[in-house]
């Protein structure tokens, strides 16, 4: 029996083919060496440490119905839609090591005509007439007995949307955790004009059955079809939830001020795993019994703007002649929430 495994994920859900790969990284044998090939659609993943208010721009996610994943390695924040093909590598050790699947990756793109190269500790760049341009990022998880290098490769991913995302709105946050670099990128359809997800696949395949000297059928695998993964449904539920993908950003501090013509108002909110855990506004309006109403209730909610919205929608009732002011303020704590 062959100790290669090569799986191929037939759906485009950022939380399904994440938490496949994390089924299969706690599940395979020690002396297997699985590939995982995959894309997702419309997703911004962010490293296991990252803050996604800070990365990202969650409000216009949010509008363009953008996922969020947050998964289980280190590094930085991407932006992937269906332009961007995302390779999984896994093996046991002692015969883990990184600069065995990166080998495979590069190797795979030379058959297909592209020479890519190593740059720093997880880039694969193509020198161009504008000088070098990243077109893969890695990112790394070992245990004691086992590791895995996963990343991603552009194709032909809408890299105008990347911007969109990737610059997050101007927050006044004071925030711990990785932050992401930037790096000028390229697709590879911008060198290679027939390039293509499935051409790619097919010589990162004949790359990684090469280097060991045998080959195995592909698995394709879906929410229909998938196969024997003890606690994938728990893996998932996990994969899919606010609490991992927001809710495990590193403590931060979020402070904001505005004025409108009723009175000034400021919040200092402080958030650890999601939940905010301490929550002061300060104003100069008539009545600022609303505001210290509000603080009490916010104190120990998730930063989440339907917080916001469900207490606004309370006050309405306590304080009926302040509908116009709660009003600009609910507006206001969702744009900064969001």
């Amino acid at each position: 029996m062959s100790s290669l495994r090569l799986l191929i994920s037939e759906s485009f859900d950022p939380w399904f083919n994440l938490a496949v790969e994390e089924t299969i990284f706690r599940q395979m044998a020690a002396d297997q060496r699985v590939m995982f090939l995959w894309r997702n659609a419309d997703t911004v993943v962010i490293g296991r440490a990252q803050n996604p208010w800070k990365e990202c721009n969650t409000r216009r996610m949010e509008l363009d119905k953008v996922r969020l994943a947050r998964r289980s390695s280190g590094g930085g924040a991407v932006f992937q839609d269906l332009g961007n093909t995302c390779f999984t590598f896994m093996a046991g050790k002692p015969e883990y090591d990184k600069s065995i699947s990166t080998n495979i990756i590069v190797n795979g793109l030379a058959k297909v005509g592209i020479q890519a190269e190593v740059s720093g500790r997880n880039d694969l760049i193509l020198n161009t007439t504008d000088g070098p341009r990243k077109i893969s990022g890695s990112a790394y998880r070992e245990t004691k007995d086992r590791g895995f290098h996963h990343g991603t490769l552009l194709i032909n991913s809408d890299l105008n949307r990347l911007a969109d995302y990737l610059n997050p709105d101007p927050k006044k946050l004071q925030a711990k955790g990785i932050t992401s670099v930037r790096s000028r990128v390229a697709n590879l359809c911008e060198l290679v004009s027939d390039i293509s997800h499935e051409k790619v696949c097919e010589g990162i395949i004949a790359s990684f059955f090469e280097y060991y000297g045998e080959s195995v059928a592909p698995e394709y695998i879906s929410p229909e079809k998938l196969p024997d993964l003890p606690n994938f449904s728990e893996t998932f539920a996990k994969q899919s939830s606010w609490e991992w993908n927001f809710g495990q950003a590193p403590a931060f501090t979020h402070y904001s001020d505005t004025r409108f013509p009723w009175g000034g108002i400021e919040f200092h909110f402080d958030i650890e795993k999601g939940e905010i855990k301490r929550c002061q506004f300060f104003t100069d309006s008539l009545d600022p019994s609303p505001l210290e109403w509000l603080s009490e209730q916010l104190t120990g909610q998730v930063y989440q703007t339907e917080t916001v919205r469900q207490l606004i929608a309370k006050m309405h009732t306590m304080w009926p002649e302040l509908a116009e002011q709660l009003v600009d303020i609910e507006g206001w704590l969702i744009h900064e929430l969001s």
